[in-house]
């Protein structure tokens, strides 16, 4: 496998993983606004931190791959 897939699937798993945090800390949220509790590991704040940093390396990794693009097209 080569590593621009690697880094596609990578960037893809972690898009996908914090959308899954971000929707997790909101029902969190929600649970403890009514007095209750999901997950009683994390906090709904903390699995934002998560979730903000995914994206941060998602991010990183787009940006990555746009420079690459850009260096192959210079002739």
């Amino acid at each position: 496998m080569s590593l621009q897939k690697l880094m596609s699937m990578t960037s893809r798993l972690f898009f996908l993983g914090a959308f899954v945090l971000l929707g997790l800390a909101a029902i969190e949220r929600v649970a403890n606004a009514t007095g209750y509790t999901i997950l009683q590991l994390y906090q709904a704040g903390r699995l934002l931190e998560f979730a903000v940093v995914l994206l941060v390396f998602v991010i990183a990794m787009q940006l990555r791959e746009m420079k690459e693009e850009l260096k192959s097209r210079r002739p």
